[in-house]
């Protein structure tokens, strides 16, 4: 991080130098959980955030429509000192718009809770200028440690028609396995396969978890697919959340199995 004069020059996760006019006190955020992790920290700051941030339920901000199709001039017209975004959840042709358009835009890269717990550290203590939230200490202590050896085998439905899963080099797939568990899909090339249902629904798997997002799973919808393998309907914040979200996921997933 550079300091020239009053304005200082800060480095996202991807490297890009974002010049900063101090500390930002008007802040877009276009990722649902950064959204929450925003709000739990120094919420006085966020001004807009995207129709998908639904945490904390009373954010009371403008918004700017959805996570791949922003509105871009709604975005300038709050005059942000930042925009917060993420390279897989977001666009990088709407980041480049922004820039362009002489709005700095600070953009995270997250597939591992490392990387999670870092990326965040770096938003606050260096982006936002604000204290490293006792929330994100909390968090760093739930998940430190090495990955153990898994005792369970899983699979995460992200979709169905077609059925879809978490793959390799993800969040998700990175969370489960600290939490003990296998991923029956983490081997492949793909983030996100497209499966057929009989590669879910098999004896040697112990659990497939059916969240309520990005596909809303219900006990209506989901679950009467399977025969031969248990399902678990759970939160999907606990799961693809990086934030708040983080502290006490491991207990609630833990004791899905």
């Amino acid at each position: 991080m550079a300091d020239t004069g009053s304005r200082r020059v800060v480095a996202d996760d991807l490297g890009h130098a974002a010049e900063l006019a101090g500390a930002p006190r008007r802040v877009v955020s276009l990722v649902p959980s950064l959204t929450e992790a925003i709000a739990a920290t120094c919420p006085e700051v966020l001004v807009g955030a995207t129709d998908w941030c639904t945490h904390p339920g009373d954010l009371d901000v403008r918004r700017v429509r959805g996570t791949k199709n922003p509105n871009l001039n709604v975005i300038k017209e709050l005059r942000p000192d930042l925009v917060v975004a993420n390279k897989e959840e977001n666009r990088e042709l709407d980041v480049r718009r922004l820039r362009d358009a002489g709005v700095p835009v600070w953009v995270t890269d997250i597939e591992t809770v490392p990387q999670a717990l870092t990326s965040m550290r770096r938003l606050f203590g260096q982006a936002l200028a604000v204290e490293v939230p006792a929330w994100l200490d909390e968090a760093e202590r739930e998940w430190a440690g090495p990955v153990p050896v898994p005792t369970a085998r899983v699979a995460v439905a992200i979709w169905r028609d077609p059925w879809m899963v978490v793959g390799s080099s993800t969040f998700t797939g990175d969370l489960i396995a600290r939490i003990g568990w296998e991923n029956v899909f983490g081997t492949g090339e793909e983030r996100y396969p497209h499966v057929d249902l009989a590669e879910l629904d098999r004896d040697d798997l112990d659990l497939v978890l059916l969240p309520d997002e990005p596909y809303v799973f219900t006990e209506q919808d989901g679950p009467e697919a399977f025969r031969r393998v248990r399902t678990a309907l759970c939160s999907g914040r606990l799961l693809t959340w990086y934030g708040p979200a983080m502290v006490g996921a491991r207990a609630a997933l833990s004791s899905l199995v």
